[in-house]
């Protein structure tokens, strides 16, 4: 809101303001700040609805990090019943994240599928961004996802491909997050 107001102060000191149709256009700009508005108020009783619902699932993917409310619903209702999947390879294969093969008089090649469901992908793919991502101060979000994207880089696969490894761990894991109900761990190494 304090940003609304430094906007109209802006808008102020610069003078003449009116322009052609300066009533209508004053009636849309109000129009969607009433519509803003609307939205928030059903963005926080769809949040609300959302915490009293999702533990009936019997789900814990909150636990692990970079997954809130939002990431956890969307999961949830994309996956669905998560026993119809009888291992997290069939899951990456449904939201297309496994490669698919080609072949032809014996030759063949794997290549990225561009088929499955998009939106569980897109949501696996910004999920391993999270992970990854490095902090102002130079300090890994996750530094697991984030010494197992470097290894993958070291081994000589671009920073895309790497980001498909882990968005292929980060299936496996949810997948055993989701099948046996329980809270994520961090993996640490052991020396």
């Amino acid at each position: 809101m304090e940003r609304v107001y430094q906007i109209l102060a802006l808008i102020e000191s610069d003078g003449n303001t009116r322009k052609d149709f300066q009533e209508e256009r004053d009636f849309i700009v109000k129009s969607l700040v009433k519509s803003i508005k609307n939205n928030l108020v059903q963005i926080k009783e769809i949040d609300v609805e959302l915490e009293r619902i999702i533990p009936l699932a019997g789900y814990k993917l909150r636990t692990m990090p970079g997954i809130d409310l939002t990431t956890e619903a969307h999961l949830i209702s994309e996956i669905g019943d998560i026993n119809r999947f009888p291992d997290s390879d069939k899951l990456a294969r449904f939201m297309g994240l496994a490669p698919v093969s080609f072949s032809s008089a014996g030759k063949g090649k794997d290549e990225r599928c561009r088929n499955g469901n998009r939106v569980l992908n897109a949501i696996f793919h910004f999920l391993a961004i999270q992970m990854v991502a490095v902090s102002k101060g130079g300090k890994p979000r996750h530094p697991v996802f984030r010494e197992y994207f470097e290894q993958k880089v070291r081994e000589g696969k671009n920073k895309p491909q790497a980001l498909v490894c882990v968005a292929r761990r980060l299936v496996r894991i949810i997948y055993g997050m989701m099948k046996t109900k329980t809270e994520y761990r961090t993996y640490e190494k052991v020396d």
